[in-house]
C-alpha cells in the first residue's frame, strides 16, 4: 500500500464545524466485515449490535486547553503556543509549537495574560515550528497549572475555521475523560451520551478503560508514497490490569471486543502478548498501523471518518479492508455524512 491509495476529494461542505446537537444523535454508518455490508443508522443504534458480556475499551485520557496566545517581548507580536507535553514538572519545561515560528528565537521571551503573570523563555529549537519552553511563575506548581488552563483555550482542530466557543469546554471531551494529557480529543468516543451508557451498562456490557493521551503526532501529513517510511510521533499510554482481565475475558470467551477509536486501537496493539492477549503497559508507543496488519485484540472499532492520507484512514483501513472502506467513504460522501472530529461516526462488526 502506498500513500496515494488513501487519497480521495472531500468537499468542504461536509467538514464538521460543529457536533450533533445530542451526543449520541449523530448518523452512524454500520460496516460488516463478513458480509460486506453497509447500514445507515443514529449513534444510539450502537447498542443493536451489543449483547451481554461484550466489552467496549474506552480511553479515558482527558483534553487539556493547550492553545495559549502570547505576547513576544520588545515587538508585542502575537503568538500562538500549542502546548504538546510537559518535559519537566520542577523547572516547568515544555515541548510546545509556536505560530508564526520564524519569529521565535532562542533566548526569546514570551508575556501570556493581560497582567503577563506568566512569562516563558525559548531555551531549544526542536523542529521548524517546534521549541523548548521554561515557564516563569510565582507560585507554586499546582497555581501554575491552574494559570495554565486558565490562559489556555480549548485546542480545536485548526481546520474548524471559526472561534472556540463556551460550548466546546464541554463538547470536545468524552463524559467518561478522566486523566489529563491529551492536545486532541479521541473522537470516537465523543458520541457516547450519559444515558447511551446506561442503557449499554443496563444490558449487560462490560466497560475497560486505557488511556493515550493523543498528541498531534496522530495528525502529522505522512509525506512519504512508502508508508514503511512513515515514523509515528510517540504517544504516551497506560494500561492496567483491571483493562487487562476484562479485555482478555472477553477475547477467551469469543465476545465483541470493541475499540472506541483509532487512539484505543494503536494503545491495545502497542501490548500484546505472544499468545495474542493484551498485557498491562505503561510507556510510550510510535505505532503505526496500515495495510496489511492482523490485529490480536479488538474485533470491532468505532471510528469516526478521517481525512484523506491520514494514518488514521490507513489503520481503519487495514482493520476493515481497504477496498471496503473506500466503498464506505464513497457512500459517506454521497449521503453527506459530516467528517472529523465532530463529524459522524462508523461501526466496523
Amino acid at each position: 500500500m502506498k500513500l496515494s491509495n488513501f487519497g480521495f476529494d472531500l468537499p468542504n461542505e461536509l467538514l464538521a464545524e460543529y457536533p450533533a446537537e445530542n451526543r449520541d444523535e449523530s448518523r452512524l454508518m454500520v460496516l460488516n466485515r463478513k458480509e460486506q455490508t453497509i447500514e445507515h443508522k443514529m449513534f444510539k443504534d450502537l447498542i443493536d449490535y451489543f449483547n451481554e458480556d461484550d466489552v467496549l475499551i474506552l480511553n479515558n485520557t482527558k483534553v487539556f486547553p493547550a492553545r495559549l496566545y502570547g505576547n513576544k517581548e520588545k515587538t508585542g507580536a502575537r503568538i500562538e503556543v500549542f502546548l504538546l507535553r510537559e518535559l519537566n514538572e520542577e523547572q516547568r519545561l515544555w515541548d510546545v509549537l509556536v505560530d508564526p515560528a520564524r519569529k521565535i528565537r532562542i533566548g526569546n521571551k514570551l508575556y501570556f495574560g493581560d497582567d503577563d503573570t506568566l512569562v516563558a523563555e525559548v531555551i531549544d529549537n526542536t523542529t521548524s515550528r517546534g521549541r523548548t519552553l521554561r515557564f516563569l511563575y510565582d507560585g507554586s506548581y499546582r497555581e501554575f497549572r491552574l494559570k495554565l488552563n486558565e490562559l489556555g483555550e480549548t485546542p480545536l482542530p485548526k481546520y474548524i475555521k471559526r472561534d472556540v466557543e463556551p460550548d466546546d469546554e464541554d463538547r470536545y471531551q468524552t463524559i467518561y475523560a478522566k486523566k489529563e494529557g491529551a492536545v486532541a480529543a479521541p473522537t470516537a468516543g465523543l458520541h457516547f451520551s450519559k444515558h447511551l451508557l446506561k442503557r449499554l451498562e443496563i444490558k449487560g456490557i462490560n466497560f475497560a478503560e486505557v488511556t493515550l493521551h493523543v498528541g498531534l503526532g496522530t495528525f502529522n501529513p505522512v509525506e512519504v508514497e512508502d508508508l514503511s517510511k512513515h515514523k509515528m510521533d510517540s504517544e504516551e499510554i497506560t494500561i492496567d490490569s483491571k483493562a487487562v482481565d476484562i479485555v482478555n475475558r472477553g477475547i477467551n470467551e469469543k465476545r465483541r471486543v470493541c475499540a472506541v477509536g483509532t487512539t484505543v486501537m494503536r494503545a491495545v496493539e502497542s501490548s500484546v502478548s505472544s499468545s495474542g492477549m493484551l498485557n498491562e503497559m505503561e510507556g510510550w508507543t510510535n505505532k503505526f498501523i496500515f495495510p496489511p496488519y492482523d490485529f490480536s485484540i479488538a474485533n470491532c472499532m468505532v471510528t469516526n471518518f478521517h481525512t484523506p492520507k491520514s494514518t488514521l484512514l490507513m489503520m481503519v483501513s487495514a482493520f476493515a479492508g481497504h477496498d471496503f472502506v473506500k466503498r464506505a467513504y464513497e457512500e459517506a460522501v454521497k449521503e453527506k455524512y459530516k467528517f472529523y472530529s465532530y463529524g459522524d461516526a462508523m461501526l466496523i462488526i
